[in-house]
This record gives structure tokens, C-alpha cells and sequence, in this order.
């Protein structure tokens, strides 16, 4: 709930599109990606663009960024100029280094030896700082402060033993990845192939699903296929008419084509070091209806309600949530529980920015501008309120107020996630550690910081085990812990327990 008005970021969104069969297509790539761009919103709201390409030698790559939403970004005339593309990339941003400003706005395209690259990133490099002394050693100069365009021109670079006249962008790529080992989820566009490519890591989610016509979406086995799409999530499927396919496995290295997806290699991390996959894209991020590791978010959550309830059990007569995005914890708790679940609030949707200026009485009345009390549901009863995450504490303190004087006899904080105390260095914007909740004195009794009857939180094995699908007596059971589902599982903690996956550069 407070992350509209925390200052924590939602990262970025990457989006391909690979018509196949002969070329030119009369798959319509340029809306593909604007769609696949819109299911991707949630992760990135500050700009957008798209570029495509013919696949010809040499190609013709046409490129459209706006500020804003991708709605607002691309007029339908602006479409019309990519209509030619057989094959193109595109991102929505939320700078995580950078200022939000066009010359910021991915993909970034770049001539080199052999050609023209389009590249575009979700992540953030941690030893940016040492590449970017690199490449200006090499005589590049760079036009803007973002990571992106440091990896593009990275990219660009011949690497040792290359011949001149054959580009070898499996090898580039890999080089790549051997300066950085994180975090990053790329595509990379030459010619007529785009190269979808995650850390080693896997910190950045990203995936591939199939086209196929619209009479065989819903049917079961292989059917015609039209196309390749290449995702941060697979939410963003349904709404063009694909079929989720796989995942991009940390280290990979997939070409996608009008001939199909072909996995060229993994580079792996150093021995003995797990995957790292952001445990935030579970808690709040990703949208509920996407799939990571072989499961749907929307029930990873809901098991993270379910621990909830065992680890902090309370008197109560229902359970409710005010962020939608913490509804499957919610019900999750209320299975457990045994409590019911109700809506608390009715929130306004359209009351955001205003024309209408703030005067004292308009303070005072505060988030009752936004929200309407459902009195009938909790008047007179001890609630249960479950949030994704208290990062400051000031939006959830006047929530608890208005229901308290809307009738509620008490009003218990439980939050799906462990408290948030460290800052994160890999694509997430989170507020410094010293504005965060958890790590002020104030924390020590937070229940009376933000007027609640009680505070707890999950904890950060309870988060674990939930996102495994595992209990922990299950974990340290020897047959469960040495199975392989569980086992190749991995994920970052580093914004609650402060331990990164990799030794930070700056």
C-alpha cells in the first residue's frame, strides 16, 4: 500500500516481439509490443519507446520513445511509422540511475562495426562505476548516466580474437557478462534476431511465450505458431494472444528468430554461489497473474498470508487489506485463521492529482478524501489489516485512524513481508536506510508510532519457505532439501537481511 507514496521504485520492463515464418509479416509487431509495453506499466511509469526493425541486411530500425505512460507515449500515428517491423524490442522505465528525461528513455540504439544494436535492460549494474572508467579508456564517450546505455556500448566493443569482418555476438555478450555479474535482464536486437539474456544471478525476471492463433489459445499441445515474445513478465501474455513458454534461466544466453527460440549457452556463476532471484517480485512488484520459477505470484502470496497467520495468530473478528496487491496474503490469513474476510475502505480511484487546492479542512479530512469507511463490515469489530510492507509508516498510520473512528474496536497490523531495512543496489529504488521505519527508534514500539493495537511482521524464513512452497520442518528434512525444485532455488534478501549475492563496486 504506501509504495505510491514511498519513494520505492517498480524497476523496469523489458518486451520483444519475433514474427515468424516469411517476412514481411502481417503480424502486427509494433501493437504487440505497445500491448505487451501496457501489461508492463505497473514496473515502470516515467517513459517509454519501442524500436523496430525490417530484418533486412542492412536493417532499417525505426525507433518511437515518449515521456509518461506507454498510453500517453504513442499516439496511434506514431504507430504507424513502426509498421514495417518484422521484429523489435521495447521498455517502460522507472530510473533507478538516471534523471527522468528523454535522452534516459531505452531502448538504446547504437551503430557499431558491423551494424546497428538496439538494446534495452531491466537492472541495475553493481560496478558501474569501474565500467564506465573502463569504456571511456577505450575513447567512448557516454551521452547519459544510465547503465543501459553503458551496456550498450559495451556490446559495441570488439572483444579479444574476434575476427574483423564477423561479429560474434554470442562472445560479446559473454564478455559482458563476465565484467558484471549482475543484475541485469537484457535484449539485444541485430539484424534479424533478438538475444534475450538474464544475469547469472537471475536476480531480473524474464520470459518467453509463444504467439499462436487466437482458436488455439486455450487448447492444449502445439498449434500454429505466429510468432516469439520475450517478457519481464508473463502477465503480459494473455493480453496478445500467447502461450507462456519458459523461463530464461540465470546465465542464459537465448537467440530468438523467425526460425524459432534456441538456447546458445549458460555462463555460470563462480562455485558454490546460489541464484539470486529478487524476493520482492513476489511481495510486491510483479503482478499477481505472473508466473516465476513455476509458479503463479497470486499463490505465493496467498502462502505468505498462510504463514502469516501461524506466526502471528491475534484475537480478532475479520480480516481485510487496503492495497489490492496484498488481497491474496489477506485471504491467505483468513484461511488460516478461521476469521472472515471483508472490505474495510472503498477507494477513490480519480481523486489523485486535483485542481482543487488544499485548505485546512481538506488536511484535516486527510485519507478520507481518498478512501470511504464500509462501516457495516467492521463496526464494532477487532480487525485484521494485512499490507504488503510498512516502508516510512506515514501512509498506514492515517488508515488505522479512520477506521478506528469509523467504529473499529481494534485495529491489528500484519504484514506479509519481513521489515524492510537495507537499501537495494540492482534495479530497486528504496528509500536510504535512514528514512526507513525500521531502522528508527521509533520501530521499537511501532504499534503506538502508527496507532495500531498490535504490529508483526512475516519473518524472513517464513518469506522463504513460502516463496519455496516448502515448510521449514519440510527444508530441513534431508529428502526435501535435496530435491532438485528445491535445491536450484535461490533468492535475494539483501533489502531485509543486508546480505548481497555479490560483493558491491563503488
Amino acid at each position: 500500500m504506501e509504495f505510491e507514496e514511498s519513494g520505492i521504485g517498480e524497476e523496469c520492463g523489458v518486451f520483444g516481439c519475433v514474427a515468424a515464418g516469411e517476412w514481411s509479416t502481417q503480424l502486427e509487431v509494433a501493437q504487440i509490443l505497445t500491448l505487451g509495453l501496457v501489461a508492463l506499466q505497473h514496473r515502470g511509469q516515467e517513459s517509454a519507446g519501442i524500436v523496430t526493425s525490417n530484418g533486412t541486411t542492412p536493417p532499417t530500425y525505426t525507433t518511437l520513445k515518449g515521456m509518461g505512460l506507454v498510453n500517453t507515449a504513442f499516439k496511434p500515428d506514431d504507430l504507424l511509422k513502426l509498421r514495417n517491423g518484422n521484429l523489435g524490442i521495447g521498455h517502460t522505465r522507472y530510473s533507478t540511475t538516471g534523471i527522468s528525461e528523454l535522452q534516459n528513455c531505452q531502448p538504446f540504439v547504437v551503430d557499431t562495426l558491423h551494424g546497428k544494436i538496439a538494446v534495452a535492460h531491466n537492472g541495475e549494474l553493481i560496478n558501474a562505476s569501474a565500467l564506465r572508467k573502463k569504456v571511456m579508456r577505450h575513447g567512448v564517450g557516454l551521452s547519459t548516466c544510465s547503465d543501459s546505455e553503458l551496456i550498450t556500448q559495451l556490446l559495441a566493443l570488439t572483444p579479444p580474437m574476434e575476427e574483423l569482418d564477423t561479429p560474434d555476438w554470442v562472445a560479446r555478450i559473454k564478455n559482458l557478462m563476465m565484467e558484471t555479474p549482475t543484475s541485469y535482464s537484457l535484449l539485444v536486437m541485430y539484424k534479424d534476431v533478438i538475444y534475450a539474456v538474464r544475469d547469472p544471478y537471475g536476480n531480473r525476471p524474464l520470459c518467453i511465450g509463444c504467439l499462436v492463433p487466437i482458436s488455439k489459445l486455450h487448447s492444449s499441445g502445439a498449434g500454429d505458431t505466429e510468432g516469439w515474445v520475450v517478457s519481464s513478465e508473463s502477465c503480459s501474455f494473455q493480453s496478445i494472444g500467447a502461450k507462456y513458454y519458459r523461463e530464461v534461466q540465470p546465465g542464459e544466453i537465448v537467440q530468438i528468430s523467425k526460425h524459432g527460440v534456441k538456447s546458445l549457452c549458460i555462463v555460470p556463476r563462480p562455485e558454490g554461489d546460489n541464484p539470486a532471484f529478487c524476493i520482492f517480485e513476489y511481495v510486491y512488484f510483479a503482478r499477481p497473474d505472473s508466473i516465476f520459477e513455476g509458479q503463479m505470484v497470486y499463490t505465493v502470496r496467498q502462502r505468505c498470508g498462510q504463514q502469516l497467520a501461524i506466526e502471528a495468530p491475534t484475537d480478532a473478528d475479520v480480516v481485510s487489506t487496503v492495497p489490492e496487491s496484498a488481497t491474496p496474503a489477506a485471504l491467505g490469513y483468513a484461511q488460516v485463521s478461521g476469521l472472515p474476510y471483508v472490505e474495510v475502505l472503498c477507494k477513490n480511484r480519480y481523486v489523485g492529482r486535483t485542481f482543487i487546492q488544499p485548505n485546512t479542512r481538506l488536511r484535516q479530512l486527510g485519507v478520507a478524501k481518498k478512501f470511504g469507511a464500509l462501516t457495516d463490515n467492521f463496526a464494532g469489530k477487532r480487525v485484521v489489516l494485512v499490507d504488503d510492507s510498512i516502508v516510512r509508516g506515514n501512509t498506514i498510520a492515517p488508515i488505522i485512524k479512520l477506521l478506528k473512528e469509523a467504529g473499529a474496536t481494534e485495529v491489528h497490523i500484519r504484514v506479509a513481508s519481513p521489515p524492510i531495512r537495507y537499501p537495494c543496489y540492482m534495479g530497486i529504488n528504496i528509500p536510504t536506510k535512514e528514512e526507513l521505519i525500521a531502522n528508527k527508534p521509533e520501530f521499537e514500539d511501532i504499534a503506538g508510532y502508527i496507532g495500531a493495537t498490535s504490529v508483526r511482521y512475516l519473518s524472513v524464513e517464513g518469506l522463504v519457505s513460502a516463496v519455496r512452497g516448502v515448510t521449514e520442518s519440510q527444508e530441513k528434512d534431508d529428502r526435501i532439501s535435496s530435491n532438485t525444485k528445491t535445491s536450484r532455488l535461490g533468492h535475494c534478501t539483501a533489502c531485509l537481511t543486508g546480505k548481497y549475492p555479490v560483493e558491491l563496486e563503488w
